[in-house]
């Protein structure tokens, strides 16, 4: 049960706009503040109850270490830190009270909240993905790459279903990494990954370690990584070499996959007229199907 806690904590945590400055501060980073801010995104709550010396050591860095950590975020020492993780933490971790104030609404209750959670994913994603060069960069990685593999587990391994069956049309090989064999199967899938391949890992509250650790191991073999998650401190986000990211807050669910699947028809629309030869693709695929679909009689 304390794991578990510590995982929710530090996963509605990693969304917070303090935790964005962290994470802006360990991309561009020293190497000891980039240890210091790993560990502030892993356990922020132990991070906001420890002094000096104990941040060090759980770091393994000095403590002027910490303190000039502290300066480089805007503070003027660790006590500031604290207080300001302390506030965000009070903002994020109140899973029982919002839920109770969803349920207790007269007007529309959880569906209701759930139906403007939603459209304000969707509205905040169509501007993320138009304003930032990530969407463009991931398609070219997937149209050009020898081999896509596509990774999900739990509630985004229907994602990654979806992501699949999308591109395989338009892609030279697309592999579906997990499926529902689970971790082995998938570590077996990725066997053969190297360079020219790209891994697309699709990844959401509840984060799931084996992903980070399989795209790691892609990325390690020479892959490109591109992530489709939902904040820029999610743990694929640190090495994925492009990260689509848009919302997936939802106030009953432990995450929403509306703006997620958004993201994921994006990067297949872009990628089906990324090619020359996109129009005979299609062509050919519709020529496959054919004796498969319904006749509609011409209507």
């Amino acid at each position: 049960m304390a794991r578990n806690a510590e995982w929710l904590t530090a996963d509605r945590f990693a969304r917070s706009a303090l935790a964005r400055r962290v994470v802006g501060l360990r991309d561009g980073g020293t190497r000891s503040n980039v240890a210091i801010a790993e560990t502030m995104l892993r356990d922020p709550l132990r991070f906001a109850t420890a002094s000096v010396e104990e941040v060090a050591a759980l770091a393994g860095v000095s403590p002027a270490s910490v303190s000039r950590f502290a300066r480089a975020l805007g503070f003027e020492g660790h006590p500031g830190v604290r207080a300001a993780l302390a506030a965000a933490l009070n903002e994020v971790l109140n899973p029982v009270e919002k839920l109770r104030g969803v349920v207790g609404r007269r007007s529309g209750g959880p569906a209701g909240a759930g139906m403007e959670a939603i459209a304000a994913n969707v509205e905040a994603a169509v501007r993320a993905l138009r304003s930032g060069p990530g969407l463009a960069k991931a398609v070219r990685a997937v149209a050009a790459a020898r081999v896509v593999y596509v990774m999900g587990f739990g509630l985004s391994a229907h994602s990654a279903g979806h992501l699949a069956l999308g591109l395989q049309p338009y892609c030279h090989q697309v592999v579906e990494v997990a499926g529902y064999g689970g971790t082995e199967v998938a570590a077996g899938r990725l066997a053969a990954v190297g360079d020219g391949d790209v891994l697309v890992a699709i990844t959401v509250p509840r984060y799931a370690t084996d992903a980070l650790r399989l795209a790691t191991f892609a990325r390690d073999r020479g892959a490109r990584v591109v992530a489709i998650t939902d904040a820029p401190a999610a743990p694929i986000a640190r090495i994925a070499e492009v990260a689509l990211v848009v919302p997936a807050g939802h106030p009953v669910l432990p995450a929403s996959s509306t703006a997620i699947l958004l993201a994921i028809e994006c990067l297949v629309a872009g990628v089906m007229t990324a090619s020359d030869d996109s129009v005979s693709r299609a062509e050919a695929l519709t020529s496959a199907l054919q004796g498969y679909l319904v006749d509609d009689g011409g209507r």
